[in-house]
């Protein structure tokens, strides 16, 4: 019995240490989220809108116990971009491509705190993307009224694949709108090289040097995938986004950071 006892006391130490060492609740949580993604929830255009649940617990708010703590907010974002990568496949399209991807910037606008106990819903969606980055806004909703709490836009990089390859390989699969292109949506790997013209419908700024990524990688150089067809090429246009006026501000911002840190400033 006292063996017991110690053995007990002895599992209920590693789990406390491994909890405090590894915050095991966020690992779990993010297991569990992609469990869910892959096999239960079901699958969704790129263009679609995703929708995550979340709760506002103890460990998540401020020091005056009063609201969600405002960095928990990023960290929150973790489990919305990965239901969104695995319902959308963009993921594994990517490194399907040989590719990466990687968080470069986000911004997030504080509208009304979150308070202890209270649920939340992040609406995620694409809002934009380039040669390089896709760009993502994620909404923090009640869930009774549909009260924004606040939005972030996050700017997903990519290196060593074009992401303008990477979304007309998924424009071009089955839409909300029922759209299936006829057409095969593989890319010809005759056409492997990317362009060096801008792509269509992309950023257009001659203050911007895009020469070089926020990464240190070349902005095409080091790109693979293939370009797509004709056909392809005018479907993904038309579905393309426009460029808001805030974002683009953005993305000028964070290029004239960018090269100012390879400066040395």
């Amino acid at each position: 019995m006292e063996q017991l006892c110690y053995l007990a006391l002895s599992v209920l130490l590693a789990i406390v240490v491994l909890y405090g060492l590894l915050e095991l609740h966020y690992f779990l949580r993010m297991c569990l989220c992609v469990l869910l993604a892959r096999f239960v929830k079901r699958r969704c255009h790129i263009l679609d809108v995703t929708t995550v649940n979340g709760l506002c617990l103890t460990n998540d708010v401020d020091t005056l116990l009063y609201h969600m703590n405002n960095a928990r907010y990023f960290r929150e974002l973790d489990f919305a971009r990965v239901d969104f990568y695995e319902r959308t496949n963009l993921y594994r399209t990517i490194t399907g491509m040989g590719g990466s991807v990687f968080q470069g910037a986000a911004t997030i606008r504080y509208r009304r705190f979150i308070r202890p106990f209270h649920r939340f819903n992040i609406v995620s969606r694409i809002i934009y993307w380039d040669e390089q980055s896709l760009f993502m806004e994620h909404r923090f909703v009640r869930p009774s009224d549909k009260f924004v709490h606040c939005i972030a836009i996050c700017r997903q990089r990519v290196i060593d694949v074009s992401m303008e390859a990477v979304m007309a390989e998924l424009l071009t699969r089955t839409s909300s709108n029922g759209f299936r292109a006829t057409s095969s949506p593989s890319l010809s790997p005759a056409l492997a090289a990317p362009s060096t013209t801008p792509a269509l419908g992309g950023i257009s700024n001659p203050a911007m040097d895009t020469s070089l990524a926020e990464n240190g990688h070349g902005a095409t150089g080091g790109a693979t995938g293939a370009t797509p067809t004709a056909a392809v090429a005018a479907h993904c246009l038309k579905l393309k986004p426009s460029l808001p006026p805030e974002l683009s501000k953005w993305i000028e911002y964070n290029e004239m950071s960018s090269k100012n840190l390879r400066s040395g400033c």
